[in-house]
């Protein structure tokens, strides 16, 4: 049996002027148009021409990366894979592809999440690092006695640490034994951690205007790595999940256990790809980088459905 993942990225992907290749596309300048309507905010000005502080800002870059993902799928055309899941802010763009809530809904959502997080990033300055190579049991003891939280477990022997500037600070001074580098994240903020409980409540509220149905599709939830079939639960998790660890080593499990063959990942690819390599071996991996890519992925699509 052939299984197809569709997954996609969360925040740090984006880099300036990524979204230029996709509006050439039929019908896209448009779409991406009702979707700024929707939302309140310029997506082709910030996919096209912002620089790269302009799109780390969170309330910018989350519906950016969203809106990317499901135009780039979307263009990928008719594909129905085995299982869908999203790294971080990704799982309102998998919630999309799984038929939880439709596209505008997906965008009002994370609209409304990276205002709340962005708002409860300004409380403090904290950010993020990954943490490459080491023991996992080591890297996270050595996390928490710096006050640290490991915030995405992302397998393949990354780690990313979240917390103070100060606790980033002193990791980076103090490496866990065994870890290789210690990178700084382009992100705003301390993500999936205590330090955005203020943001979870703001969220909730966003999410009482949603319509929700059951997913389509098997949809991993990046809080154990569990397939959830109800809609309602997939967005109760999504809530929660913004002051809460990504578990993505245990959404890879899961890919393992159902027998994914290959993974494709919507625009900006390239970081779960990545970390697919490295802990998924012998499954074929795609990354949807520009409109380039699409004719290879289409082949992979074809190729698994034959």
């Amino acid at each position: 049996m052939r299984v197809l993942v569709l997954v996609a990225p969360g925040q740090g992907a984006q880099t300036p002027g990524f979204l230029t290749p996709w509006l050439d596309l039929p019908g896209a300048a448009d779409r991406i148009a009702a979707w700024s309507d929707a939302i309140g905010l310029d997506l082709a000005h910030y996919g096209t021409k912002a620089d790269a502080d302009e799109i780390r800002d969170t309330a910018v870059a989350q519906p950016l990366l969203v809106a990317a993902g499901l135009l780039s799928a979307s263009a990928l055309g008719d594909v129905a894979p085995g299982a869908v899941a999203g790294h971080s802010v990704g799982e309102i763009t998998a919630a999309a592809l799984a038929g939880v809530i439709d596209d505008t809904s997906a965008l009002k959502l994370v609209r409304a999440r990276g205002l709340a997080m962005a708002e409860a990033a300004a409380i403090t300055r904290t950010g993020m690092s990954a943490v490459l190579g080491g023991e996992a049991d080591t890297v996270v003891a050595h996390l928490e006695k710096l006050g640290l939280t490991p915030a995405n477990v992302n397998g393949a022997g990354q780690i990313v640490a979240a917390g103070t500037a100060e606790q980033l600070a002193a990791l980076a001074e103090d490496k866990p034994e065994g870890v290789r580098r210690v990178l700084p994240l382009q992100v705003a903020g301390a993500f999936h951690t205590h330090h955005m409980a203020p943001a979870v409540a703001k969220l909730e509220e966003a999410a009482e205007a949603l319509t929700v149905s059951a997913p389509a599709v098997p949809y991993v939830s990046n809080k154990d790595g569990q397939i959830v079939a109800d809609g309602a639960d997939v967005i109760s998790r999504l809530v929660g999940q913004v002051a809460n660890p990504v578990r993505w080593d245990l959404c890879m499990e899961t890919f393992k256990e159902q027998g994914v063959t290959a993974l494709v990942e919507v625009c900006p690819g390239g970081t779960l790809t990545g970390l697919a390599k490295r802990a998924l071996p012998g499954v074929r991996t795609l990354a949807l980088k520009t409109p380039d890519d699409l004719d290879a992925a289409r082949a992979l699509v074809a190729e698994l459905s034959a």
